[in-house]
């Protein structure tokens, strides 16, 4: 019988593959039309009436651009939107978010030693803290705040910082972070499902009817565009986080995840400048390289130990695997050929920190991860990395007999 462990990292792989690809032609094509409005030559007179235009090259041909303030007088039939770029990469996200942390959650979304929350209690207050983001900015937006964007900039900046914070003293360090990434990812995609394209149809129902469309709801599109533009590096980063644990298990992670967004800003306005033929002001790079060494430094305080006083016991399932008559065999071969790298305290030189934040000095730590050590120990060779412990493949046979053993018989 097929592993279902095996079917379930397979499927993981298959949304995390797809949200990958889905991700790059979001922000691909975000990018491409910040840098295509903000490189407009806007002084000429086009007979067209056109807001601006440009000439590109690609591909062996090429392109005359014309971008139309409000909508040209005849609305073409082959009208192309992009919208399922974003609404993918959410949807494909937020069931990345439901594999790995939800089904996952006694692993890598409730810690004790930040705060005891039993599971469903940790999925509510994910979930919640999505919706509730998303009504917050969006009346912020709303409000007399929408008239004046670089203060309605800050503000938001404050409660990124704020949930940066409250994530961070809710959650382990790990869905912390990604869950400040999923947090402003909801609010980008949102702004494009709910803002965006509805006023752009209302654009485009405008001219149909031989109505001429009002300014403001590209000036609020626009408005949104570019809270969507300065987010989207930071997102990336959050995104990539859970693979860093210098990143999300250091006691000031909070602080690092609110440095990044700063990042994002510098970064992108070098861009936005350059595009824009405002010049290139380097002191961004400069600023950018400052915050990141910063953000290094603070990746040195003390990371949260896994497996403390407060560890979260073992779930019945877990402690099947403890109770197996063969477990103090695999605790054995884990406890010497995984824990000096994977400890509290790394032994194997040049490893300061568990990779990935995963301890496995003790027993009970090992049963908690033994699906993973199956996976990455036991059925493949991905661990210990170029076998530099000197596993055995009889060592190897013994986990996946460990394994199985106990699933085969729960089934």
């Amino acid at each position: 019988m097929y592993d279902f462990i095996v079917l379930g990292d397979w499927l993981e792989f298959a949304v995390r593959w797809l949200h990958v690809i889905t991700a790059i032609a979001w922000i691909g094509s975000s990018f491409y039309f910040i840098a295509l409005d903000l490189g407009l030559h806007r002084d000429r007179n086009l007979a067209s009436g056109a807001d601006g235009e440009e000439w590109q090259v690609h591909g062996g041909g090429f392109y005359h651009i014309q971008k139309y303030l409000v909508a040209p007088e005849r609305m073409p039939d082959d009208l192309v939107w992009f919208k399922w770029e974003s609404y993918a990469t959410w949807l494909s996200g937020f069931a990345l978010l439901f594999l790995v942390y939800y089904l996952g959650a006694d692993l890598f979304l409730v810690d004790p030693n930040v705060m005891d929350l039993k599971i469903w209690q940790a999925i509510a207050i994910s979930v919640g803290s999505l919706a509730l983001g998303w009504g917050l900015y969006d009346t912020l937006c709303k409000s007399k705040l929408g008239d004046s964007p670089t203060t309605l900039m800050v503000v938001l900046y404050v409660i990124l910082v704020v949930m940066a914070w409250g994530y961070t003293h809710v959650f382990s360090g790990r869905a912390a972070l990604l869950h400040l990434g999923a947090f402003t990812a909801t609010i980008m995609t949102a702004n494009v499902f709910l803002i965006i394209i509805p006023n752009q149809k209302i654009v485009v129902a405008d001219l149909i009817a031989g109505r001429t469309p009002d300014p403001k709801y590209g000036k609020i599109a626009k408005l949104r565009s570019t809270h969507n533009n300065y987010l989207t590096l930071p997102v990336i980063f959050m995104m990539l986080s859970n693979h860093y644990p210098l990143a999300f298990a250091s006691e000031y992670n909070w602080i690092i995840a609110s440095l990044v967004f700063l990042m994002g800003v510098t970064i992108r306005h070098w861009f936005n400048s350059v595009h824009a033929r405002k010049g290139k002001p380097l002191w961004t790079w400069l600023v950018t390289v400052l915050i990141f060494l910063l953000v290094a430094w603070l990746s040195t305080a003390p990371l949260y130990r896994a497996g403390g006083e407060a560890a979260l016991p073992l779930t019945p399932a877990q402690q099947r695997f403890a109770d197996a008559g063969d477990f103090a065999d695999v605790s054995d071969i884990v406890l010497g050929r995984c824990s000096m790298c994977h400890s509290t305290e790394p032994g194997y030189d040049g490893i300061h920190y568990a990779p990935k934040g995963v301890i496995l000095d003790r027993p009970e730590e090992i049963a908690r991860w033994a699906p993973e050590i199956y996976l990455q120990a036991g059925l493949s060779h991905a661990m210990p990395p170029a076998n530099v412990s000197f596993i055995e493949p009889e060592e190897r046979a013994k986990i996946v007999a460990w394994y199985r053993g106990v699933t085969r018989n729960d089934g």
